[in-house]
Order: structure tokens, then C-alpha cells, then sequence
């Protein structure tokens, strides 16, 4: 374990693995001492930064999946007639995207395994961004100096998830045809720019020649481009930056403390690498996804029972299956409401909500400071809070994109489940995050008991009077310095002059309602010294358990082991 302060790491000697490609490139480009300083960052270790690492190592997986599958895949919506090894489909009409996806899964040596191992690496992309994005929010690491880095996330989540939709769509069968049409029709359905936009991915009237020759350029060199670059960006900004770490002992703004970039993080990096590796290889071996075959070539007249998108789709899915049939007639123009809200709004409201949150947090709390140690997520309700509505909102969409299934499997009535979908949709939210809240304030409960009583050390006394109890021990020297890592949520000073007149930033109806919501944000809930407050830590009173503490600290009464 080393600790960084600044830019200077404290080490000891340089290894030889280090100092000797340092010397040979420094004595040729002078870059010696760029390479010795960075071999030597530290980085903070904690099982919760890999989240980001698996992300980046399935975009690895998938470049390199992605480019032998380019290697046969043809784009084109031409029809031929299928005479190849799946006797199913022998001397079926279909178009020479899905004549070559078959030829990849039937016919070149490994080409199944690749395939399924490119789509289970797409998956687990988007959930890796998804969960790592989550860690990051939770815990406040996109506040000062990493707002760039967060908006930055922000655009490569939008992104995958168009890369996601684009590459689904490529192989032309019945599943990701239905998928397609969807697409269509929420494109035709913008106001304005609808048709325009309609017949310039198709071609022409649905379903054109052209979408799949489009979709794969877009697939396969403009959005790979664009995601290469903010990687790589989001990389440099990461390293400049300096990592964020969690609280503890001898953790603060001004270092970090883990172990250094090489050897200690790259053999870990490496070895996760192929453990990632190691689990899409098993997954596309094991587990069958996206069989094509099954599904036969697309037609615009079928479509299959029970089509699901996959899982980072499922959500807008279920926003257009529970929206009630409107739609506006203005001047001679047809909005499809039922269309566009279910389209626009909740993926929307999730990115744009994303996008503004740090720069909403500062406006609300006035926190202009740099943070490099990250908050435990009990330790800001509201923002827990806020998170937990959120995930409770795109949980419920995506499983109401299955309400089909839902009803089948379920024997419930289709209606009731949509009718519920739609309540739910408001009311659930609400309640997670009440229940979150109180949850938030129920766990800093326990910290401050913890810190203020100790923990049960299983040794019973009995007091001079009769009475047993349980000695109290103090924790652990790292969990305490983990529970007072907690610092109070930065909040607007009242500000006040001795007149009552608030500054002028905070007068009018905008600075009083930044006012309150600083008030009810911001400020220290329970504080540590006082575990039996209430939620602004009122003054407790002294109990039985500080006594039993006290006892216990004083060696007094009549040990008996429990």
C-alpha cells in the first residue's frame, strides 16, 4: 500500500520491469521520466471500481469480435434464395444480410461461438456502464473536478444504446425486424421532421432497400469512432484527474491511497481482463442467445408471439405498451401522443436528468469544493433517494415490456397488468424513495450507535446489583475511520442581514425556493455523536447502553463467558 499526494507517489525502489524501458525511451525520445512517474500512480483499491473496468473490457471484446464478424457479413437487403446447410430454410427467399448471418452461424469455423460471444459482450457493455454509472452517483464521484467525466458517461450510455440498436437490427430475421418496425414508426411519428427522417434510414416507404446497408455503417464505423474517442477521453481525464477513493483511514482530499499503476494495477487489470474474457467465452459456449435461425427471414406481414428486446430496450418497450391511446389533430397534423411521449419522455427524462444532476447538486447546496473521497450512499438520503425513484421508474417500464409474457405465464388478465403499469408508473417512484429515505436515516442510526456504544464483544458481565450485560468494545480502528469519513451535506447560509433581508441571489420566488430546497438537501441528518436523535439530530439522553459501556469499559463486575 502506497499513498500518492499530489503528483509525487511515495516509493521506494523503481522496478526493473519500469526503470528499463523508462531508460531506453528516454535516452531516444526523452520520455523517460513521463513513463517512470505514471508506472508509479497510485490507484485507490476497491472491489467497487471494477464496475467501469467491465465495461471497458467487454468494448475490448467487442471491437474485436465485431471486426471478424465484418469479415462476412454482407449489408444488403438483396434477395437471394437460401441453399445452405440448414435444412429448414433451404430454398426460402430472404435477403443476403440474413443468407450471411446463417453462413457466419452454420458455416465458418467458429462463427457461432463469435457471434453469440459479440452479443453477450454487448450486454454486458451496457449493464457495465449501467451498474458503474450507478457507483459513480451513489457515491458523488461526479462532483468537482469530474463534472466533464460524468457528462462524458452520460453520452457513451446514449450512445451504446444506439450502437445496441443498430447492431440488433443487422441480421434482418423476424425478431429484430419487429424491432425495426417500432423504430419506424416512432421515427415517423416526430412531429415536422417525421417522414423526412423515416425516408432517410429506409430508403424510401418502409421497409426500403437501404436500412440495413446504413445501420451497418453507423454500426460499425461512425458510432464505434465516436465511442473509441470518449473512451479514450474519459481514460485521460480519469488518470489526470486522480482516481476517487472511498473513505477511511488516512484517506482525504489531498491523496491517494492504494498501490501503483504497474506492477500492482496492471496484473490486476490484466487478470480481470481475461476473467471477463474467460465469462463471455463460457456464456457463448454454454448459453444460446438471438438464434436466428429460429426466427426466419423478416417480412413486414409476420411478426412472432412474445418478441422482447433486449434487456436495455426493454424499458422504452414498456413506456409505449402502457400508454393509452391519444393522439391531437392540430391545422391538419396528426400528433401520435401515444407514440412520441412513450419514445422521447422516459429516455429523456433518464439522460437529461443524468446529464444536469451535478450542476443542479452545486446550484442547490452552493458546493464549489473539490472532492476526491466519495460519499457512502446512507450518507446523502436525498440524492440516494432520488437515485433509488429513478431505478424503481426504468425498473417497472422494463418489466412492463413484458407484460404479454407476464399475462401468459401468469394467467393474469393483459388489462389488469397494463392497468397496473400505469399506477405504478406514478406511485412507485414515490414510495422508493420515501422508503429509501427512511432507510438512508435508519443506517446512520446504526453508524452513529456503533460509533457511540461499539459493537457486542460476546462477553457478558454482571453488575455489582445482579444485572447482566453485554461489554461494549470499540470497532475496528478501519470500520471507525470509515463511518467518520461521513462529512455533512454542504448547504446555502441563511445569509441574513440583522434586518432579516436575504442577499439578493436569494430573494424572489427562484432564490426562496433554492432556500428551501438547500434546507431540506443539505445539513447534517443524524449527526455521529448523537445515535438516538432525530432526523436533524436532536439532544439524546444518556441510556442504559452508555452505562453498559461505560461497565464494560472499566473492567468492573463478574466476566462469564456466553
Amino acid at each position: 500500500m502506497s499513498t500518492e499526494t499530489g503528483n509525487r507517489p511515495e516509493t521506494a525502489e523503481i522496478p526493473k520491469a519500469v526503470s528499463g524501458p523508462s531508460s531506453y525511451l528516454d535516452e531516444r525520445i526523452g520520455a523517460g521520466n513521463f513513463i517512470r512517474r505514471n508506472m508509479r500512480k497510485v490507484f485507490p483499491d476497491h472491489w467497487s471500481f471494477l464496475l467501469g473496468e467491465i465495461a471497458l473490457y467487454s468494448f475490448i471484446i467487442l471491437l474485436l469480435t465485431g471486426t471478424f464478424l465484418t469479415l462476412w457479413f454482407k449489408p444488403s437487403m438483396g434477395h437471394v434464395i437460401y441453399d445452405g446447410p440448414y435444412a429448414p430454410l433451404r430454398g426460402v427467399m430472404m435477403s443476403e444480410a440474413y443468407a450471411s448471418s446463417l453462413h457466419i452461424s452454420f458455416e465458418v469455423r467458429g462463427g457461432l461461438l463469435i457471434r453469440q460471444i459479440h452479443h453477450w459482450a454487448a450486454l454486458l457493455f451496457v449493464a457495465g456502464m449501467m451498474a458503474h454509472m450507478l457507483r459513480v452517483f451513489f457515491t458523488g464521484a461526479y462532483r468537482k473536478p469530474r463534472e466533464l467525466n460524468w457528462i462524458i458517461g452520460v453520452l457513451l450510455l446514449t450512445l451504446a444504446l444506439a450502437e445496441g440498436l443498430t447492431g440488433y437490427s443487422l441480421p434482418d430475421d423476424l425478431l429484430s425486424g419487429a424491432g425495426l418496425r417500432i423504430t419506424q414508426g416512432v421515427a415517423i411519428s416526430l412531429p415536422l421532421v417525421g417522414t423526412y427522417v423515416s425516408f432517410f434510414l429506409f430508403g424510401g416507404e418502409y421497409p426500403g432497400e437501404d436500412v440495413i446497408s446504413r445501420f451497418y455503417t453507423l454500426h460499425v464505423l461512425l458510432i464505434p469512432g465516436i465511442l473509441v474517442a470518449l473512451v479514450t477521453a474519459h481514460m485521460v481525464l480519469m488518470w489526470v484527474q486522480k482516481h476517487s477513493q472511498q473513505p477511511g483511514k488516512g484517506r482525504t482530499n489531498m491523496n491517494v491511497v492504494g498501490g501503483p499503476f504497474f506492477p500492482s494495477f496492471a496484473l490486476k487489470a490484466g487478470s480481470y481482463f481475461l476473467f471477463t474474457f474467460a465469462i463471455l467465452a463460457g456464456l457463448g459456449t454454454f448459453a444460446q442467445i438471438n438464434p436466428i435461425w429460429l426466427f426466419g427471414p423478416y417480412t413486414p406481414a409476420d411478426i412472432s408471439a412474445g418478441s422482447q428486446p433486449d434487456f436495455y430496450m426493454g424499458f422504452l418497450e414498456g413506456s409505449l405498451r402502457i400508454m393509452p391511446a391519444w393522439e391531437i389533430n392540430v391545422l391538419g397534423y396528426t400528433l401520435p401522443m401515444s407514440v412520441i411521449i412513450p419514445a422521447l419522455l422516459p429516455l429523456g427524462l433518464v439522460m437529461t436528468g443524468l446529464a444536469l444532476y451535478p450542476f443542479i447538486e452545486q446550484w442547490v447546496t452552493g458546493d464549489r469544493s473539490e472532492h476526491h473521497v466519495v460519499d457512502r450512499p446512507r450518507n446523502n438520503p436525498h440524492r440516494t433517494s432520488i437515485g433509488m425513484s429513478a431505478i424503481t421508474f426504468y425498473g417497472l417500464l422494463w418489466l412492463l415490456g413484458a407484460n404479454d409474457e407476464l399475462a401468459a405465464n401468469f394467467h393474469i388478465s393483459l388489462f389488469a397488468i397494463t392497468r397496473f403499469g400505469q399506477i405504478a408508473i406514478i406511485v412507485g417512484p414515490i414510495l422508493a424513495y420515501i422508503i429509501t429515505y427512511r432507510m438512508c436515516l435508519g443506517l446512520q442510526r446504526k453508524d452513529a450507535e456503533v460509533i457511540g456504544h461499539g459493537v457486542e464483544s460476546g462477553v457478558i458481565k454482571r453488575l455489582p446489583h445482579g444485572e447482566f450485560i453485554e461489554v461494549h468494545v470499540p470497532p475496528a480502528e478501519d470500520i471507525e475511520a470509515h463511518m467518520r469519513g461521513k462529512t455533512p451535506i454542504p448547504a446555502l447560509p441563511d445569509g441574513s442581514d440583522e434586518k432579516g433581508i436575504p442577499p439578493k441571489g436569494m430573494r424572489g420566488p427562484l432564490g426562496r425556493l433554492r432556500g428551501r430546497m438547500s434546507r431540506t438537501y443539505g445539513g447534517e441528518k443524524i449527526p455521529m455523536d448523537q445515535p438516538h436523535g432525530d432526523d436533524h439530530g436532536a439532544h439524546e439522553e444518556i441510556g442504559e447502553h452508555e452505562e453498559h459501556a461505560a461497565v464494560g469499559a472499566t473492567g468492573e463486575g463478574r466476566s462469564l463467558d456466553r
